[in-house]
């Protein structure tokens, strides 16, 4: 099997459990509506685990436009087979979007909020604040990637690794995945998301279109770090791409708390306003 046809039948396995278990918690009149975000950060890490079984043996299983980055950077795989690696992760992640859609096709009428249908296909913020949102993208990727490289270095068997990572995506999602809904994969969130604005669904709403450039540059930035990380530290090597990220990170940082202390300095002086006028 190709490398193009692993990664989009891997991709939309990953999909096809990840977007379902969102789609049986949010849709309405789903058997599991309601389940909440354990069973969907749990069916995610499994969802990664699976697709990873799929197709680990014809390409590694990246299934994340990231984690090839990473990879390639690393020098484990070469840049010349970059290319294919992500033109089968977008088309597999869309697939998987549009199987979802399938499966649950009389659910899109029934549940009336649009922001419940584009979360099955792709994330958003909880707090739409972008240098914060981007900064926890980042960093869930960044742990992502070292995660993925240093599980790869110990001495297992090579049929648990899919399910270390996937236990390691599940973690990531319960304690990193509250700001933004982590994505920390760039096709995971940008091919749903495609397939939700061509898709004929129902009272869909907009596709947040403003915000899909955050689960995109997020993740490869943080899965780059991540791997000039593993490179500079694991391996002793600290190379010229970690310290141009590091300044490119602490930029990021700055701008975060600076953002988030202006809004929160604005809504303390907003909030003393309206107590002053109370009392006269």
């Amino acid at each position: 099997m190709s490398i193009f046809a692993a990664e989009t039948i891997g991709t939309m396995v990953l999909i096809l459990f990840g977007g379902g278990v969102v789609a049986v918690s949010n849709l309405s009149k789903s058997k599991g509506e309601g389940t909440g975000w354990i069973t969907i950060t749990i069916a995610w890490g499994l969802a990664v685990a699976m697709g990873a079984y799929a197709v680990g043996s014809f390409s590694g299983a990246h299934l994340n436009p990231a984690v090839t980055l990473g990879l390639a950077i690393k020098g484990d795989i070469g840049w010349n087979v970059v290319p294919e690696y992500l033109a089968g992760e977008m088309l597999g992640a869309f697939l998987g979007a549009v199987l979802v859609f399938l499966v649950y096709l009389p659910h899109w009428a029934k549940t009336s909020d649009p922001m419940a249908k584009l979360s099955v296909f792709s994330t958003d913020p909880a707090i739409d604040s972008p240098f914060s949102n981007l900064l926890a993208e980042i960093i869930g990727t960044f742990i992502l990637m070292l995660g993925i490289l240093f599980i790869g270095g110990n001495s297992l068997a090579d049929g648990f690794n899919p399910l270390l990572v996937g236990l390691l995506v599940a973690v990531i999602g319960m304690a990193l995945g509250g700001p933004t809904g982590y994505a920390i994969n760039p096709a995971r969130d940008l091919g749903p998301r495609i397939a939700h604005a061509l898709l004929p669904i129902p009272g869909k709403g907009s596709s947040n279109w403003k915000y899909a450039w955050v689960p995109v540059v997020g993740p490869l930035l943080g899965g780059a770090y991540g791997a000039y990380f593993y490179i500079g530290f694991f391996m002793e090597d600290l190379q010229v791409g970690f310290w141009i990220l590091s300044a490119v990170l602490l930029i990021i940082i700055i701008a975060a708390v600076r953002g988030e202390l202006v809004k929160a300095n604005a809504e303390a002086a907003a909030n003393n306003g309206v107590k002053t006028r109370g009392i006269k």
